[in-house]
């Protein structure tokens, strides 16, 4: 069972017919360069360096397809260090017949609910305007170790969706999920009935996720769109999210926003947090934005988010351009006072040799009006350089300052390599 969902791809791959085969991927080498302090006078120097690999094999409808990172410190390593991760190792085969499409191994699952890497099958049917799709797996064990869950039964996910486009301009999704989450067993301390310490074996219950939701998208080109999102909890018999977000562009150069949102705390059934009395929050924001020129953007939006007896806003503008963008943002109310002023700007030389980048941010906020204001300055400076096609080289400097971390620098480095690669094995 271990093995299955990891070497089924490769099985699999192995018996298709290999000829005229594509190769790509990516290989990135990365280090990143930071001091900590334990103390006042006593620091210790990390230099992270890590080894990223992105392979993907394909004939035909087939691929196999990996992502895999090795990770440690070549000063001061850390606990379980060096660390193996597998993120992507699946096999997938695409439209056969122009119906189905499936991944088996190991494989992301983009879900508003309950996101993540799990290990398992993963299917999708179409035809004409619906698709229908349905996955079911282990959840990754931690550090995305090449290792399958000893416990199927209690540490899963699945789930399944419905789209429907047959309506011009109209998208309905309908989907379900279902997550469950096996605790770690843990040795604690505890006091026995003579007041002696003793190791005690924690055992916890599962903690589950259940959900379905629906999502109705319109949108006419060049004019109007709208979104909406539904999440309903079905373990608390509740409303768990509902959002709408509409966009208006038919006035030349100028677009008009309204993003709308009601949220609870997404709480894991049997989990210690559900049994306190948290309250929900609804955001308003709207918005607008101008067309210059092809160069130029300028926007502003105002936002309000009501608790359950106080009320906070918040206001953004900014600009938006070829050469960078510049943005003010100010909070007030309830979730304290903010302001901040961020530019950022990158541009590419010499047809892509050179692409140096630069940003700076300045934050002023207090949680309160009697508050003492704290104030945080933070530098971002970095270069691509491409001599050639399939290398790259970034350099990056980082510098953070306010009065927890004073004059934080810190400093990254990669490499990268991409390749493409068409084989004729047979």
């Amino acid at each position: 069972m271990k093995s299955f969902v990891y070497f089924l791809g490769i099985l699999l791959i192995v018996s298709v017919n290999l000829k005229a085969q594509n190769v790509r991927g990516k290989i990135t080498s990365s280090f990143y360069s930071f001091e900590r302090y334990s103390s006042l006078d006593n620091s210790d120097r990390f230099l992270r360096a890590y080894q990223t690999m992105n392979l993907n094999v394909t004939q035909s409808k087939f691929s196999f397809r990996t992502r895999i990172n090795f990770e440690g410190d070549l000063i001061n390593p850390l606990e379980r260090d060096p660390k193996l991760r597998f993120y992507k190792l699946y096999f997938e085969g695409k439209n056969i017949s122009d119906i189905l499409s499936f991944k088996i191994g190991r494989q992301p699952i983009y879900n508003t609910v309950a996101g993540g890497l799990f290990d398992g099958i993963h299917l999708k049917l179409k035809y004409k305007g619906f698709k229908l799709t349905g996955y079911f797996g282990g959840n990754v064990a931690p550090y995305q170790k090449l290792k399958f869950t000893d416990d199927l039964s209690n540490d899963y996910i699945a789930g399944g969706k419905l789209t429907v486009t047959e309506i011009k301009n109209l998208k309905f999704e309908l989907s379900y999920v279902d997550k469950n989450f096996k605790p770690v067993d843990y040795s604690a301390i505890r006091l026995d009935e003579n007041l002696n310490p003793i190791n005690v074996l924690i055992r916890k219950n599962s903690n589950q996720f259940r959900f379905i939701s629906g999502a109705i998208s319109y949108k006419l080109k060049n004019a109007f769109r709208i979104n909406t999102k539904y999440d309903y909890d079905l373990n608390f018999e509740t409303t768990s999210k509902f959002m709408v977000s509409a966009r208006y562009e038919q006035i030349k150069n100028l677009g008009i926003s309204l993003f709308y949102n009601f949220r609870e705390p997404r709480i894991r059934y049997n989990s210690i947090f559900a049994v306190f009395n948290y309250g929900n929050t609804q955001e308003l924001e709207g918005g607008l934005d101008y067309k210059i020129n092809n160069k130029i953007t300028v926007f502003g939006k105002f936002g309000n988010v009501t608790y359950k007896d106080e009320n906070s806003q918040r206001l953004t503008l900014g600009i938006n351009s070829n050469f960078g963008s510049l943005s003010f943002r100010k909070t007030f109310g309830y979730a304290g006072e903010l302001d901040a002023i961020s530019v950022y700007s990158a541009r590419t030389f010499m047809n892509g040799l050179l692409t140096p980048s630069v940003g700076l941010a300045y934050t002023s906020y207090k949680l309160s009006p009697d508050a003492e204001k704290n104030k945080i300055l933070s530098f971002l400076g970095g270069i691509n350089i491409r001599p050639w096609k399939l290398w790259s080289f970034d350099l990056q400097a980082q510098y953070f300052n306010n009065k927890i971390y004073k004059n934080d620098l810190r400093m990254f480095f990669k490499i990268n390599y991409w390749f493409n690669t068409n084989l004729n094995l047979l």
